[in-house]
């Protein structure tokens, strides 16, 4: 039972908590143990509450999991999970990690309350309303980018990088309906009702407006958001991005794509450009 709920908190989802560091790494507060320290314990209680949210979803998604060709084998569907466990898990990790949140910073406690209502409504409701989810998808990532913010005292933050981290959030998220949707296509004793709102040409054309939107705010951003180097030297940075939205695109047109941390877990190529464009971000605030 162990094993079935560590699986049901989906640990590889965790990795999207690495958008809380964005306020610390562009605000050149890396080196800063406490603002680091502070950081660390945020993602992690963050990690936690989606953990429980993750729980709660497949709680109430049960009927439709079972039916799914994959999701079928996740802990609360294939039954190894009992409900009763699931529950108690849930309303158990939110009611640990939301007091910590509040002593670790009355706002941050804000945005994971805000985090949580929105995704009960999303897992409720909104997730059936075609262009509102993927919307609210986007805004889960916001939440947690505004979420780092509140952890320590910026300077140097631009709110371009709100932009670009909605607009990059929407991508991916419309890449995920689209991999869902040809699941769907490709086995037809699956129905979702999240879908039914969708087309792949609806998808493509949404698609290729956010990526190309994406790039030139990106772009944008490298040179004209204030703080940045003199230089212009972020713009050495473009190239790693490009990358990484046509390799983006390339797998879901080719039907290798599906969840974003999977992807970001497994795809060689597209973690060399994140790690180069990491590594070029570092080089540019703290070394060079």
């Amino acid at each position: 039972m162990i094993a079935a709920l560590i699986k049901s908190m989906r640990p590889k989802q965790w990795v999207k908590s690495l958008f809380i560091f964005t306020a610390l790494v562009f605000d050149r507060k890396l080196l800063d143990q406490s603002a680091f320290l502070h950081t660390l314990a945020g993602a992690i209680l963050f990690s936690l509450i989606a953990s429980a949210v993750y729980i709660i979803n497949d709680i109430a998604d049960l009927e439709t999991d079972q039916n799914h060709p994959k999701k079928k084998q996740r802990p609360i569907a294939s039954g190894k999970l009992p409900i009763s466990a699931a529950w108690a898990a849930g309303i158990g990790l939110i009611l640990v990690s939301l007091p910590l949140a509040y002593k670790l910073s009355p706002a941050f406690f804000g945005i994971c309350a805000v985090y949580l209502t929105l995704n009960l409504f999303y897992s409720s409701w909104l997730k059936h309303v075609p262009l509102i989810d993927v919307l609210v998808l986007a805004s889960f990532y916001i939440l947690r980018v505004t979420a780092g913010v509140t952890l320590i005292e910026v300077k140097r933050f631009s709110p371009w990088l709100y932009v670009v981290t909605s607009l990059f959030a929407l991508f991916i998220g419309l890449g995920k309906r689209r991999a869902e949707l040809v699941l769907q296509i490709d086995n037809s004793n699956e129905s979702r009702p999240a879908l039914d709102g969708y087309s792949i040409g609806l998808l493509d054309q949404l698609i290729n407006i956010v990526s190309g939107t994406t790039i030139m705010a990106y772009s944008l951003y490298t040179f004209s958001a204030p703080n940045l180097p003199e230089n212009h030297s972020m713009m050495l940075t473009i190239p790693f991005v490009l990358y990484g939205i046509f390799r983006y695109l390339y797998l879901i047109q080719v039907g290798k794509g599906g969840a974003p941390e999977d992807i970001a877990l497994t795809d060689r190529p597209l973690q060399g450009a994140i790690l180069l464009w990491s590594f070029t971000i570092l080089m540019i605030f703290y070394i060079y």
